[in-house]
């Protein structure tokens, strides 16, 4: 294992290798050109037009990167609904009892702390 993370080769020629798969990618429209149109519309559907001798063929394609209004958004956003906050369930015994306030307010302070119980 340690002898894959150092091998200074195999990072070169997948290097190499990344470089000229991106070279013919790019080397191919100029060994053989065709006539080509994109047509794209507001609905985001795309065409690609081939002129060749026997004619226009449409090829389909699907959605890329080759316009803003070809591209793809991913997901469409959640539909929104309102949420309405439920009750809770014990909210009754959240609430304070009026005649306790009072009694709490009211009632002399607590006595000190009484001597130990027996041992």
């Amino acid at each position: 294992m340690h002898a894959l993370r150092t091998a200074l080769t195999l990072a070169r020629c997948v290097l190499a290798w990344f470089v000229l798969s991106i070279g013919a990618a790019v080397a191919s429209p100029l060994v053989a050109p065709q006539a080509m149109e994109l047509v794209c519309s507001g609905s985001g559907a795309m065409k690609l037009l081939v002129k060749t001798e026997e004619g226009v063929q449409e090829v389909a394609v699907g959605h890329t990167l080759d316009c803003p209004l070809c591209a793809s958004h991913g997901a469409p956003p959640p539909a929104w609904a309102p949420r309405v906050a439920s009750p809770a369930p014990l909210a009754h015994a959240l609430q304070t009892i009026p005649a306790a306030r009072i009694a709490a307010l009211t009632a002399p302070p607590l006595p000190p702390r009484g001597p130990p119980g027996p041992v």
